[in-house]
């Protein structure tokens, strides 16, 4: 069974469903690729699932050892290359909560980040920097 479903409506928008939960989004094209950039674009999405995977790879590992990231942040910036167009570079900032991390638990989310399935995936050719800001 797919994992989503989706449906062009035209003016170079795809509204997805995400079949397990019924969650919609819709993708729209950028205003710099003919679009009206009132939605997410795919390569949004692309550099979004970059940052959530990655916050969710960190997660998992604060859940797993009693470390609390609740109200942590993202900053996630895209930059396009052309010829051929396609994502050149994703910059991650995390803006952590004020807590007192010890230096094991913020060397090891730090790290962490490179695991991401993600990450991973992506082509060598998009440089993916990933940066903290600690509050404390």
């Amino acid at each position: 069974m797919a994992t989503i479903s989706a449906t062009y409506l035209g003016d170079l928008r795809v509204e997805c469903t995400h079949n397990q939960s019924g969650t919609k989004i819709i993708t729209d094209a950028p205003v710099d690729n003919h679009g009206k950039g009132e939605a997410f674009s795919p390569t949004d999405l692309c550099a979004t699932a970059l940052g959530t995977c990655a916050m969710t790879i960190i997660g998992l590992y604060c859940q797993n050892h009693g470390v609390d990231v609740t109200g942590a942040k993202m900053e996630i910036t895209k930059t396009m290359v052309t010829e051929p167009r396609r994502i050149g570079r994703v910059e991650v900032v995390f803006i952590m909560p004020d807590r007192p991390y010890s230096q094991k638990e913020k060397t090891v989310m730090e790290r962490a980040v490179q695991t991401c399935p993600v990450h991973l995936s992506l082509h060598p050719d998009v440089d993916q920097i990933f940066s903290f800001i600690w509050r404390q």
